[in-house]
This record gives structure tokens, sequence and C-alpha cells, in this order.
């Protein structure tokens, strides 16, 4: 009996261990066209950093920090974030421990300081969108970018911020993403892609639960770039 009270919590911890290994290793991953968009270009320069990757395009000026949705493989927003640096917002893809964004909250502060850019944005996808917001609550950015996400904490009264998901995403708590509306500050701006979901704002295949979109990712990926340039443009 006194041998049985140290193997039992024993067996208990290497099978939480387990169960632990399993749920991190069980993730979304990017295709190949993700792949692809990680070459770089004549208009962005494409750099693996400690940090994740940066997408280096002709801006001086404008950047944004994106951080990945949960258990989503942060390279399958290679595609969105190639696209918005090669017309004049340069992107920091933020590598997430675990996978999930809200073990790494406060990776921006390193970035900024390490790079010199006037005007900083961040944002995220999901879960990612969730952190991006804790971070914006205590720290100064020019602007929040939500995709298929919200904020839970209070923002600031003048952080420009951006909502958009797709009419079709079948996984985004609209109960959650409607309550939480009174965390934004007065002047926020949301965008509907119609047809869109929430899966095609990566490129990692479908996501479970989610609904069939009726528009493809590449378009789903063109739109929402346009939106969030047009947001930073404005601003």
């Amino acid at each position: 009996m006194k041998l049985l009270k140290f193997i039992i919590p024993i067996i208990i911890v290497i099978a939480l261990i387990c169960s632990g290994a399993v749920y991190v290793n069980d993730y979304y991953c990017a295709d190949s066209v993700a792949v692809e968009a990680l070459e770089s270009d004549g208009s962005v320069a494409v750099i693996q950093e400690s940090f994740g990757w940066y997408f280096d395009g002709p801006s001086n000026e404008n950047t944004l920090i994106f951080y990945p949705g949960g258990k989503v493989e942060e390279t399958a927003y290679a595609p969105l974030l190639h696209s918005i640096a090669a017309e004049g917002v340069d992107v920091f893809l933020v590598r997430m421990p675990a996978r999930l964004a809200f073990f790494g909250i406060d990776k921006a502060k390193d970035i900024i300081a390490g790079f010199n850019y006037s005007r900083w944005y961040i944002g995220g996808h999901s879960l990612g969108g969730v952190a991006a917001s804790c971070a914006a609550a205590k720290a100064d950015f020019d602007g929040l970018i939500l995709l298929a996400s919200y904020s839970t904490k209070d923002l600031p009264d003048d952080l420009d911020t951006l909502l958009v998901y797709g009419s079709l995403d079948g996984v985004l708590n609209f109960s959650n993403y409607k309550k939480n509306k009174s965390c934004l500050p007065a002047g926020y701006t949301e965008y509907v892609i119609d047809g869109g979901n929430h899966s095609g704002f990566g490129s990692y295949g479908k996501q479970k639960n989610d609904g069939e979109a009726k528009i493809t990712p590449a378009e789903q990926t063109k739109q929402t770039a346009e939106i969030i340039l047009n947001f930073i443009g404005q601003n």
C-alpha cells in the first residue's frame, strides 16, 4: 500500500505530461502555398529571426506585429503577411511557445526594442488576436487589428481598432465577440468578408467546425490585406 502511494502520483504526472505533449503537437500545419510565401522576392525580403519571421518590404515607417492563431503553425500566415509587406507595411510574424499566443503576450516588447519604426501596429488571428489585444491594453501602439477575434481587456480610447471576420465563420464565438465589444474604443472599424470563414485568414486548410467558405483562401487573403492596408493608410 505504501508503494502505491508513491506510484499513483507518478503515473498521474506521466499521464499529464503525455497528454500535454499530444495536445501541443496536434496543430494545423502550414500548406505549400504558405511555404512559397516564405521566399524572398523583389519587393519583400523574408528573414527568419529568433522571434519568428520578418517580412521586410519597402516601408521605413509602418509595421505590424502579428500573433498567430492557437495551435496553428505561424508560417501559415505568410501569404497574407507577405502581401501586406509588399504594399508598404513591414510585418513581424511571431512564433509562440506551444503555438499558443497567451504564452508570449509580451513578445512584441523585444521586437519594438530592436527595430526603428515610427508607427507600430499589433494584431492577430483568433486566439492570437485576443493575446494581441492584451498587449495593446498595456502598451502604446498606433493601432490594433483583430482577425476573427476580440479583446477581453479594456482598450485605450485613442487606440484605432480594426475588426475583420468572415460571414461563414464557424469557429469564432460570436457571443463573446459581441459581449466584448464593450472593451473597444468607440470609433472601432468593423468589416465582414462575405463568403469568408475562420480558416481563410491563414493557409493551413479547413479548421475543425469551421463553415464552408464561398470564396477561395487566396481571395480572402487578398481582401484582408486590402482592408488592413486601407486601415493603416487612413491613420
